[in-house]
């Protein structure tokens, strides 16, 4: 199955000059989005991955689906003020400033193998953030699984070490 044939491409936006992928349309085709879905399980699988981690909100949309076919937990990694307990934070760069993401401190036990998925990997800032977060509390992030790969960002860069997994690459 070509994914990339499910893929609308959304020219000037978010901004002038950005053709955005919309994952909307290979989400609303029920026999794509689980063929997708099982392709990262599959991934998933082989890494023998004991919880799945993702950032709001398409890293929910991807992992989540993921967590419940293998039948183990999903965390979410969120902005500030949006989780309910006792979180750890971490603090990243952007290209104009700074932004933060929280996880519970209590989601993930030392030594658990991590899966952590979004729908796409640009720049590669918010997985690294994610990565780290995981990290902090002892996790180990035995693979990073995506939709979709914007190559030409070079978000592998800030990711190198890890193994990566994506269904399209443009």
């Amino acid at each position: 199955m070509n994914f990339k044939d499910y893929i609308t491409i959304v020219p000037n936006w978010p901004k002038e000059g950005v053709q955005f992928k919309d994952i909307s349309s290979l989400m609303n085709d029920g026999k794509v989005y689980k063929a997708a879905t099982d392709k990262i399980v599959e991934y998933a699988k082989e890494k023998d991955v004991d919880l799945v981690v993702g950032p709001e909100a398409r890293g929910f949309i991807v992992g989540c689906p993921i967590s419940y076919a293998l039948e183990i937990g999903f965390a979410p990694v969120r902005k500030p003020g949006k989780l309910p307990r006792e979180v750890i934070s971490y603090n990243y760069d952007l290209e104009y400033g700074t932004n933060t993401l929280t996880m519970h401190k209590d989601a993930i036990k030392p030594g658990q193998r991590v899966l952590i998925t979004d729908d796409l990997l640009a720049t590669g800032g918010t997985i690294e953030a994610t990565i780290k977060l995981v990290e902090e509390l002892g996790g180990i992030v035995v693979g990073i699984a995506f939709l979709i790969e914007l190559s030409y960002l070079e978000g592998r860069k800030k990711l190198e070490g890890y193994d990566i997994f994506t269904l399209m690459t443009y």
